[in-house]
C-alpha cells in the first residue's frame, strides 16, 4: 500500500448544518437539499442601496487590486472597481444566471438570490439574453470570456470561460434544487424539465458534472459561498461538497450519502502516484491590470499594458513610425523538478505583413543569452486584429532551469506593426510525491472506511486501485494492489 496525505477542508460549515442529508441519495437527497437551502433564508432586496444586491456584491464579488476593491466579473475580462458599498458600478448590470423569465419574472427569492446573481458587464448581459448555459458551437458573440450563440439541437446558449465553468455549473445545480418546485417556462425548457427530480435535463446535468470536475472548487468560490451564507443564511451544498452532484444526478444516485466521509471543499487529494501531476507554474491574462511581473527593455515607450488587449507593442507613436528594438520579459519561471513544460499564449499582429521578420519569441535560460523559439509558434496573419493561439509550444528541453519568456519587437521608419499578447500560460508535469501513511493513535478504535476518488463507498475486501481511506478524523489516499 502506498499512501499520501489529504489536507483538511477549508470550508467553514456550521456544525450539523447538513445532517438532514445524511444517508439519502437520488430524488430523496435532492428534496432534502431543497428543504434545507429554501428555509430560513433572508434575501437582500434587488438593486442598489443599503441591504440591496450591490451592497451584497461589495463583499461577495471582489478582489483587492492596488488597495482598491475590483469587481469580479465572471462574464467579461473588463476591469472595474467598487466605489461605495451599495452603489452600482458603471457599465455593469445585476445578472440572473437563471433568467427571471424562466419562472415568469415574479420577484421572489430566486429573483433576489445571490447564488443566482452576479455583477456582469452590460453588453454581454444583453447578448446572453435569457438563454440557458451549454456548449456553444455556432458563436455569434464572444467577448473573450463569454460566448453566445447556438449549440445542441440548434438551441440558443451561452458558454462561460473555462475558469468559471465549474462555478456556474455548481450554481445551476443549486438553482435547479433550491427552486425545484417552480413551474418552468420560456428558454428554461431547453435545459430543465418540470418536477422536483431531476429538474435538470440529462444532457445538462451530464455537462455540468463534467464542467464541475474539470474546474474544481477553488478558494475564491469557497470564500463567496461563505460570504453569501453570511448574508442569506443558506449555503450552496454543491460547493461545500463537490461530490454531492454524483449522489443527485451522477453514478452514485443509489448510494446513500455518508457525511462523515464525503470530501469537502478544500480537501486536497494528491494525484495518482503512478501518474505525473499536472501543474501551472505561470498564468496571467494581462487584461485585468496586472503586469504579471513582466518588464520591458530596449527602446522605451514601445510596450504598454492595455485592459482589453493585454501587452501591446508598437513603434507607431504619435502617428510616426520609429526605429525600435524592445523586449518584454516575464519574471523567472521555475521549471525545476518538472518532467515536461508547455508554453501557450494568444496574440494578434497588424500592419506587419510577415510577422516573423519583425517579431520573435525567445527563451532565456538561467539568465543566459536568449534562444529563439519563433519557429515553434503559430503566428497571426499580421494584417488584422484577430487573436490566434500560439499553440502548445513544447519547452521541455529547459526543464530543471529557470526561464524567462521574451517577446522581442522591432520596427523601422517603413514598417511599424502592432503586436498584442495576452493569456500567457506555462504548464508542466511533475513526478508525484508520496508521503507516509497517517497514523491516528487517538482514534485507533474508529472504523476504517474506503471510498473512491469521487466519494463512493467501497468494499475494503475488494477495493483496488486509487482509494480514499478515512479513519476517524484522519484521511489518507492509497493505491491498493
Amino acid at each position: 500500500m502506498v499512501v499520501a496525505a489529504v489536507q483538511t477542508a477549508r470550508a467553514d460549515i456550521p456544525m450539523g448544518y447538513y445532517q438532514t442529508l445524511d444517508g439519502k441519495c437520488g430524488a430523496e437527497l435532492k428534496t432534502a437539499i431543497h428543504n434545507l437551502v429554501s428555509n430560513n433564508v433572508s434575501m437582500l432586496s434587488y438593486g442598489s442601496g443599503s441591504n440591496h444586491t450591490w451592497w451584497g456584491f461589495y463583499v461577495t464579488d471582489y478582489v483587492m487590486n492596488n488597495n482598491r476593491r475590483q469587481v469580479v466579473d465572471r462574464y467579461s475580462n473588463d476591469v472595474r472597481y467598487f466605489v461605495n458599498r451599495g452603489s452600482s458600478v458603471s457599465g455593469m448590470n445585476i445578472e440572473h444566471s437563471f433568467p427571471k423569465s424562466w419562472w415568469g419574472g415574479t420577484s421572489n427569492n430566486a429573483y433576489n438570490d445571490l447564488y443566482n446573481l452576479m455583477p456582469c458587464e452590460k453588453n454581454i448581459n444583453t447578448s446572453k439574453s435569457n438563454y440557458g448555459m451549454g456548449v456553444v458551437t455556432n458563436v455569434k458573440t464572444d467577448n473573450g470570456c463569454t460566448k453566445v450563440g447556438t449549440g445542441r439541437s440548434g438551441i440558443s446558449l451561452w458558454e462561460p470561460a473555462d475558469k468559471w465553468k465549474g462555478e456556474f455549473a455548481r450554481g445551476y445545480m443549486y438553482m435547479a434544487t433550491a427552486y425545484q418546485n417552480f413551474t418552468w417556462e420560456s428558454q428554461a425548457l431547453n435545459s430543465l424539465q418540470q418536477g422536483a427530480y431531476p429538474t435538470l435535463q440529462k444532457w445538462a446535468s451530464d455537462l455540468y458534472i463534467e464542467w464541475a470536475e474539470g474546474d474544481p472548487v477553488d478558494q475564491m468560490e469557497i470564500d463567496r459561498n461563505q460570504a453569501v451564507a453570511g448574508i442569506q443564511g443558506n449555503r450552496n451544498p454543491f460547493v461545500d461538497f463537490p461530490n454531492l452532484m454524483h449522489y443527485v444526478w451522477g453514478d452514485s444516485i443509489d448510494r446513500p450519502l455518508n457525511l462523515k466521509t464525503t470530501v469537502k471543499a478544500g480537501d486536497i487529494i494528491p494525484a495518482d502516484p503512478d501518474q505525473p501531476i499536472s501543474d501551472v507554474v505561470y498564468s496571467n491574462s494581462f487584461t485585468d491590470g496586472d503586469q504579471g511581473g513582466c518588464t520591458a527593455s530596449g527602446t522605451s515607450g514601445i510596450w504598454k499594458l492595455d485592459s482589453k488587449y493585454g501587452w501591446v507593442g508598437t513603434g507607431f507613436i504619435n502617428n510616426v513610425r520609429i526605429q525600435a528594438d524592445a523586449s518584454l520579459s516575464t519574471p523567472d519561471i521555475s521549471l525545476d523538478g518538472c518532467l515536461t513544460a508547455t508554453l501557450t499564449f494568444d496574440h494578434a499582429a497588424n500592419y506587419v505583413s510577415v510577422p516573423k521578420d519583425w517579431l520573435s519569441v525567445q527563451i532565456s535560460v538561467d539568465g543566459g543569452t536568449p534562444e529563439d523559439i519563433s519557429d515553434k509558434v503559430t503566428w497571426p496573419s499580421g494584417s488584422n486584429w484577430t487573436f490566434v493561439s500560439s499553440g502548445n509550444v513544447d519547452i521541455s528541453k529547459y526543464v530543471g532551469h529557470k526561464v524567462n519568456v521574451i517577446f522581442r519587437y522591432t520596427s523601422d521608419t517603413a514598417v511599424a506593426g502592432t503586436w498584442e499578447i495576452k493569456n500567457l500560460r506555462v504548464a508542466v508535469t511533475r513526478p508525484a510525491a508520496v508521503d507516509s501513511i497517517l497514523a491516528d493513535p487517538d482514534d485507533e478504535d474508529a472504523p476504517v472506511e474506503y471510498y473512491s476518488i469521487d466519494g463512493r463507498r467501497l468494499d475494503p475486501e475488494t477495493a483496488t486501485g486509487i482509494v480514499i481511506i478515512r479513519r476517524g478524523n484522519k484521511v489518507t489516499k492509497a493505491i491498493l494492489r
